[in-house]
């Protein structure tokens, strides 16, 4: 462990994380995992469910060292997962398609997290509503106060359960093409095509009573 600006940089290097596929993209400092995994909130799992691997997606939020998920109690996915079965953990951002002179050395500039462990469920009370409002912080901050808050019927008839980032590493690829010598002589434009992540207008439930203002949640998602 090391320190950089009073902050705590754990580095999560295993056997299991180990980057194999060119592996000076690989990066294992929780500051650059945990970086990835708050610019976004939808995440891949996968798991083996009766003999065959299945690959879910779910939202989730991080606190700490710790990403949580919620869902129905019946979700095969949190059912399986509380029964402590190892599971796969994947965030990707793709940030631009590569274009190359060649079409074998087409990429794409990303930056992508996989995380390997054993998920708990959240017993404790206090602890669930936390982590029900860092998923919903992950999402779109502030939305949590604004909204009306779980009852006892929405939190019985809902699951909540916790995975340990103890096993982890970052993939990044940014900067334009890498071609072969030969082929930088070739009339061929290359170059990068970015990609943005962008929030559109806020659209009114049709329902919504009239004369009530968009969230500022919202408004300040839209706005950032």
């Amino acid at each position: 462990m090391t320190v950089i600006n009073n902050q705590k940089i754990e580095h999560l290097k295993t056997d299991k994380t180990k980057v194999k596929r060119a592996p000076k993209r690989g990066h294992y400092d929780t500051r650059t995992i945990y970086k990835i995994l708050d610019n976004d909130f939808i995440c891949q799992i996968g798991f083996v469910y009766n003999g065959y691997p299945v690959v879910i997606p779910t939202i989730y939020g991080r606190k700490n060292d710790c990403l949580y998920f919620h869902g129905a109690s019946v979700s095969r996915l949190l059912v399986t997962m509380e029964e402590g079965v190892p599971i796969s953990l994947n965030v990707t951002q793709t940030d631009g398609i590569v274009l190359a002179r060649s079409a074998f050395h087409h990429s794409l500039n990303y930056h992508s997290v996989t995380v390997f462990g054993h998920a708990e469920l959240v017993t404790d009370e206090k602890e669930r509503l936390d982590a029900l409002k860092v998923v919903s912080d992950q999402i779109i901050p502030t939305r949590w106060e604004e909204a009306r808050l779980p009852n006892k019927k929405e939190l019985k008839a809902t699951k909540v359960l916790k995975l340990k980032i103890t096993e982890a590493s970052a993939k990044i690829r940014t900067g334009p093409p890498k071609d072969e010598k030969d082929d930088y002589d070739l009339e061929i434009w290359a170059g990068v095509i970015p990609i943005e992540k962008k929030y559109g207008k806020p659209i009114a439930d049709p329902d919504l009573k009239s004369g009530i203002p968009i969230a500022n949640s919202a408004i300040k998602l839209i706005k950032d």
